[in-house]
């Protein structure tokens, strides 16, 4: 044992002179893959403040498409959680010229019903004062004019349109900071997408919205009101945010969701769905100038408006340890988040390498130490939850094995913490995640729809496409002291908020009822 010291001693100073050599010929490459894209991309922005960022890659006659808007849920008014999500499901409904056989007469029996839902509105909330006669008059109201606008509809007009024009990977997502819709098509109906996604913003109808609402609201039951880890989530976050809006759900609150109504969202859309808060990416087989021609001819009719405020409220310092258990009849669970700065801070790519050493992969420290030893079935590591555009949060999740209580679980996971704190990391293991970081977006950058994505959302957020090869080499400059240093100054108690399912034990079964006497249940 005694001579496995000097060698590792002599590897650990191998790997620190290989490194000076290394990280050069990384940054060097890294400046190189810039140059070749700066060849291949074109950015503009149209007077009206949408921007749009082209890739030229040719390699297969096809087109990928990514609209980012810069609004998630982070941006939603009080009252209203979940409406950012509710236009990812309106997104597919078509406009005033697609989804509809009559707009005309839809757009009255939308107004109609629009009335009949708000004057029902107002009534419900009176709650014990609500007249329940002029409810059931509201509803029966209601209900009339929505099946009446719903006769309009030619339903799945718009995605039938383009699966018959070659369409793939239709999809949308929302995010605490954004709303992004993404798909692709051959290169030779390249104009189609112009021509739809301009509709798509220009010309809204927002139908169905009462019948999506509905489908939001079982999305809701299933994934966070019917899953103990999805409760867990929720509650840690809102005992972690005490201020900022990234403590409310996504999802949306129950409460808010059964209020929302298609006033709402038209508002909602209204502020955050102009021109200047839309970033396109567009990567494929494609001619920037050709792109630039039907930008300008489509997109140049979406008005301007004005740029949305960014969310006002800053998270004040925590001062305290927080901490929320819920106790089920269920598999325990351990969630622990420290708040940390935003991606915009210098420290960014240094949270990348914490997640890396920390939780990533069977040589991490984590899995190393716990996973291995059976104490926990997994591990998982997110270095900026649930978003990255303000301050938020470095969150480490476990699953305790069978028989490892999850306060064992939440200490063994502290001293792991803890070695980083007093020891830092090895030369190695920061090498290993540079590695492991750049790979990661390099593969990002490998397809169409991951390159329409990575730089239409570094435009939106830095304003550069260029800031995704920036990180890299601002990842290549972090050193093992400034990996100790954030550790020390972000993993403090402090600073921390734990949340726990604890197993609650089933209660036991009723006895056995004593002859000639009617057990409990069979009254």
């Amino acid at each position: 044992m005694a001579t496995s010291f000097p060698c590792a001693r002599r590897l650990t100073a191998l790997v620190a002179v290989l490194s000076l050599f290394f990280v050069p010929a990384l940054q060097a490459q890294d400046n190189g893959l810039l140059r070749e894209f700066e060849q291949k991309v074109t950015s503009f922005t149209l007077d009206n403040g949408l921007t749009f960022v082209v890739v030229e890659r040719p390699d297969a006659p096809v087109v990928s498409f990514h609209t980012y808007a810069d609004v998630g849920s982070v941006d939603e008014p009080m009252g209203k959680t979940g409406i950012a999500h509710m236009f990812e499901h309106m997104a597919f409904k078509g406009t005033t010229s697609i989804g509809t056989e009559d707009i005309e007469a839809e757009m009255d029996d939308l107004q109609r019903m629009e009335a009949a839902y708000l004057d029902l509105r107002r009534e419900r909330m009176k709650g014990p004062q609500a007249d329940s006669s002029e409810v059931a008059r509201l509803e029966a109201q209601f209900q009339e004019a929505q099946e009446a606008a719903e006769a309009h509809i030619a339903d799945g007009e718009y995605e039938n349109l383009l699966e018959r024009n070659g369409v793939n990977g239709l999809n949308a997502y929302t995010s605490s900071d954004a709303t992004g819709y993404i798909y692709s098509l051959p290169a030779n109906k390249l104009e189609l997408f112009f021509a739809l996604e301009s509709d798509r913003f220009m010309n809204p109808v927002l139908r169905d919205f009462y019948t999506e609402r509905d489908v939001v609201m079982e999305e809701r039951r299933q994934r966070t009101d019917s899953n103990p880890v999805g409760r867990l989530v929720e509650e840690f976050l809102a005992t972690a945010y005490k201020a900022h809006p990234y403590g409310q759900p996504t999802i949306g609150h129950m409460s808010d969701l059964q209020k929302l109504s298609r006033t709402d969202a038209k508002r909602f859309y209204d502020t955050y769905y102009n021109a200047s808060n839309l970033t396109i990416g567009i990567a494929g087989d494609v001619d920037p100038q050709r792109v630039r021609t039907l930008a300008e001819q489509y997109f140049s009719r979406l008005p301007a408006g004005e740029d949305p405020m960014p969310v006002r409220t800053d998270e004040p310092e925590q001062i305290g340890e927080r901490r929320v258990i819920i106790r089920e009849q269920t598999q325990p669970f351990v969630v622990i988040g420290y708040h940390r700065p935003s991606m915009e801070h210098p420290d960014d790519p240094t949270y990348a390498v914490l997640r890396d050493v920390l939780g990533r992969g069977r040589t991490s420290r984590l899995y190393k130490n716990l996973v291995e030893t059976n104490e926990a079935l997994s591990v998982q590591v997110i270095p900026s939850f649930p978003g990255s555009k303000y301050e938020s949060l470095f969150v480490l999740f476990g699953v305790p094995s069978q028989g490892v209580a999850p306060d064992s679980l939440e200490q063994q996971i502290y001293t792991q913490i803890d070695r980083i704190k007093n020891e830092g990391v090895t030369q190695a293991e920061l090498e290993r995640a540079k590695t492991r970081a750049r790979a990661d977006l390099i593969g990002q950058l490998d397809s169409n729809s991951g390159l329409a994505r990575q730089l239409s959302r570094m435009e939106a957020l830095t304003g550069d496409w260029r800031t995704v090869f920036r990180q890299l080499n601002e990842l290549q400059a972090v050193t093992a002291a400034d990996v100790q240093r954030v550790a020390q100054e972000t993993f403090q108690r402090s600073n921390r908020t734990v949340g726990m399912i604890k197993t609650q034990e089933r209660p036991p079964p009723a006895a056995a009822s004593r002859s000639g006497e009617a057990s409990p249940s069979s009254n």
